[in-house]
């Protein structure tokens, strides 16, 4: 069986030993790929919240109780959708105010 391919999942970075062994080097373009992931699964969660509490509201009959609930479920997806979309418009804006778009990347080795 061939060994795991580092340079197939982390292209152009120079982490990778000539034996195929990941090194600490890779760390940066793992947290990119784990911050990428967690960003669409948010995503993802927001929008079945969103379709839930459409349902709740929906079934709901008209009972104020069940709108109620349907209506801040329907509130607390928007709400968090928006933190988790104005964390990152902050970091951009830190990055580009600062000129140092190392911060994005999550590179701090290489900020000049």
């Amino acid at each position: 069986m061939d060994k795991f391919q580092w340079n197939n999942i982390i292209p152009n970075l120079n982490c990778v030993t000539p034996e195929g062994v990941a090194t600490l080097s890779c760390l940066p373009a793992l947290f990119v790929n784990i911050i990428n992931a967690l960003l669409g699964l948010s995503g993802a969660v927001a929008l079945f919240m969103v379709i839930y509490s459409g349902i709740k509201l929906t079934t709901s009959g008209g009972e104020a109780k069940q709108v109620e609930g349907a209506r801040h479920t329907l509130t607390y997806a928007i709400l968090g959708l928006v933190i988790v979309l104005t964390s990152f418009i902050v970091i951009n804006l830190i990055s580009t105010a600062t000129g140092l778009n190392c911060i994005n990347r999550f590179g701090f080795d290489n900020c000049k």
